[in-house]
C-alpha cells in the first residue's frame, strides 16, 4: 500500500469520525432548545383541560383532581343526598344560583349536567381555603340540622351537596363550577364544555 492511499485512507475515516461526533454534538445542542419551547408540565396543567375518569367513584364519595392549579371535585351523590337538597333552599345565600358561580347548563337544582355527579372547585369564596367534604347528616360539630356537604374549617363557612353556600357564614357565595363536559359515561372532561366540530 502506497503512503498515498494510507493517507487517503486516514482522512476519510477522521472525516468520517468528525462528522459523527459533529453530527451527535449537533443534536446534543438543539435537543434542549427544542425542549424549551415546549410547553412545561406546569403550564399545560395552568389551564389545559383535564380527563377524568369517573366511573371508579362509589356512590356518595369524592374524587379531588387538579386543573389549573385548584383542586376540583367530583362527588357521586346518592338518592339520598339530592334528595336533602331542596330541603333547606330557605337557609341558603343563593339557592337558585342567581350569581354566576357556574356555566348556563349547570344553573339548576342540582348545579350539574348530570344529577348525581357534581363538579366542584374546591376554592372557598371566602379567603380561598379548601373546604372539606363532609357528607354525614348533622355531625355534633355542625349542628342537627346540617344536611351534609362541604364545611370550611378556616372561618366555618358551609356549603351544601350542591355547593350553595348557607347565610351567616363568611363565604358570600356558592363555589365555581367549573366548565366540563361529558365525553361518555364514565369519562369527563373538566376545563373545556365547547362542542365538538
Amino acid at each position: 500500500m502506497s503512503q498515498n492511499e494510507v493517507d487517503r485512507s486516514k482522512r476519510r475515516f477522521l472525516i468520517a469520525a468528525t462528522t459523527a461526533v459533529g453530527g451527535v454534538a449537533a443534536v446534543a445542542t438543539v435537543i434542549p432548545f427544542v425542549a424549551s419551547m415546549l410547553p412545561s408540565q406546569r403550564a399545560k396543567a395552568g389551564g389545559a383541560p383535564v380527563e377524568v375518569d369517573i366511573s371508579k367513584i362509589e356512590p356518595g364519595m369524592i374524587l379531588n383532581v387538579e386543573w389549573r392549579g385548584k383542586p376540583v371535585w367530583i362527588v357521586n351523590r346518592t338518592k339520598d343526598m339530592l334528595d336533602l337538597l331542596s330541603k333547606h333552599d330557605d337557609r341558603l345565600v343563593d339557592p337558585k344560583s342567581e350569581v354566576m358561580q357556574q356555566p348556563e347548563y349547570a344553573k339548576n337544582a342540582t348545579r350539574s349536567i348530570k344529577p348525581e355527579f357534581l363538579v366542584a372547585v374546591g376554592v372557598c369564596t371566602h379567603l380561598g381555603c379548601s373546604p372539606t367534604f363532609r357528607k354525614e347528616v348533622g355531625p355534633a360539630d355542625l349542628g342537627a340540622d346540617w344536611p351534609g356537604g362541604f364545611f370550611c374549617p378556616c372561618h366555618g363557612s358551609k356549603f351544601d351537596l350542591a355547593a350553595r353556600v348557607f347565610q351567616g357564614v363568611p363565604a358570600p357565595t356558592n363555589l365555581v363550577i367549573p366548565p366540563h363536559k361529558y365525553l361518555s359515561d364514565s369519562r369527563i372532561l373538566i376545563g373545556d364544555d365547547s362542542k365538538g366540530a
